[in-house]
């Protein structure tokens, strides 16, 4: 049964042109007073949240965007900030990069999160998606095998350092802690100062692939699984996956249990007006993701010609019309959404937490009024 609903917010800030006819994602830049501006957005729509009764709110580690369309670098330090100007919504690291961090600084950070928001901070970690971020911290990404290697080597000395009062570790990446005389001593083993009072610690990542090896490494570390941000059309697949890896490990979950589904959505009187109102806000979404590989279906020529201004049309590429068919978007009034959702909880009866997410471009007061909309008109039908 779905209860939970929160929204992933990746930290966009108000844009000046929106859609195909707008500037290219690739030319625009903005100035720091103008990228900064992404901090007060983000708790004015956390503060909105936490008053309309949602669960929690997403934010998404990314470096380096002046083209202003995800600009939180510090998502930990920013849950701490946020739990001091909201009394009650959780606050989700969607996600954390393991390969940018060294494993045991992430673990610290987040277990400081974990103390000063009194458990109110929920830990998540990706692999990374972005060349330009991870390479320049000198992780590998363009390489997929190493990048996967690296991460879950990472992960495994992340839940040693939760779990485990003194540990060690040795790995192909890591020697931890390394054999040094120390204070009359040989270092044999650490302890993390401080670890999370809030054990076991809740753990989530992205599920993008949905191949066995991922679902299994997932499962074995009991770390949840978010299939998001416009993947609900894709959802069977990883959604049996998941169980079918759960069961593997001798757990019985129900379908959805342990997993979040995404969607976006755009509220308005009729199914007309919404996509009318969400169009340039989608193809802002496309300029950005398209070429990341997160428009499902779009060709090669589709996504060359979305980086250029107008003339989608002629190329083929998919409207939000297309998405909103498949899924993966919704666009139309409150209660042709409850109707959707309901359809997804009788497909998922153990799907308990849902992703509505806001497109990335949609302009702060449009965001807060959506989000409103949702907390009144369909919320209460899923208490």
């Amino acid at each position: 049964m779905i209860t939970k609903f929160a929204t992933v917010y990746a930290g966009h800030v108000d844009l000046p042109d929106m859609g195909q006819t707008a500037t290219p994602a690739n030319e625009r830049r903005y100035s720091n007073e103008v990228l900064s501006t992404v901090f007060q957005k983000t708790e004015d729509v956390a503060r909105v949240m936490d008053e309309c009764g949602y669960h929690a709110i997403w934010l998404a580690e990314h470096h380096f965007q002046r083209e202003g369309y995800e600009c939180l670098p510090n998502i930990l330090m920013l849950a701490v900030h946020l739990a001091h100007v909201t009394p009650r919504i959780r606050i989700g690291c969607g996600f954390n990069i393991a390969p940018m961090w060294h494993p045991l600084r992430l673990a610290e950070d987040f277990a400081t999160a974990d103390i000063l928001t009194r458990g109110r901070t929920i830990f998540g970690v990706g692999r990374g998606y972005h060349s330009r971020e991870v390479e320049t911290f000198g992780a590998p990404i363009l390489d997929q095998e190493a990048n996967r290697e690296l991460f879950e080597e990472q992960v495994e000395i992340i839940f040693k350092a939760f779990n485990q009062e003194s540990f060690s570790h040795q790995g192909k990446h890591y020697t931890l802690p390394p054999a040094v005389p120390y204070r009359g001593y040989e270092l044999r083993e650490i302890t993390l100062v401080p670890r999370p009072i809030h054990r076991p610690v809740e753990c989530w990542q992205p599920i993008v692939s949905a191949k066995p090896r991922a679902l299994d490494f997932m499962v074995r570390h009991r770390i949840k699984g978010v299939i998001g941000g416009g993947a609900a059309t894709m959802a069977e697949g990883p959604v049996h996956g998941y169980r079918e890896a759960a069961a593997r490990a001798g757990r019985d979950l129900a379908l959805g249990e342990d997993l979040c589904l995404g969607i976006f959505f755009h509220l308005a009187e009729t199914r007309e007006k919404a996509i009318r109102e969400i169009t340039p806000y989608y193809e802002e979404h496309v300029k950005m993701f398209a070429p990341l590989g997160f428009v499902p279906g779009i060709t090669p020529a589709q996504m060359e010609a979305a980086s250029r201004r107008g003339g989608w049309g002629a190329a083929g590429v998919p409207t939000v019309e297309h998405y909103t068919k498949t899924g993966s978007w919704f666009a139309g009034p409150p209660e042709d959404l409850v109707a959707y959702l309901k359809d997804l909880e009788s497909r998922f009866p153990g799907l308990q937490h849902v992703n509505m997410s806001i497109s990335m471009g949609t302009p702060k007061p449009v965001m807060l009024e959506q989000l409103r909309w949702f907390a009144k008109e369909v919320m209460p039908k899923f208490a």
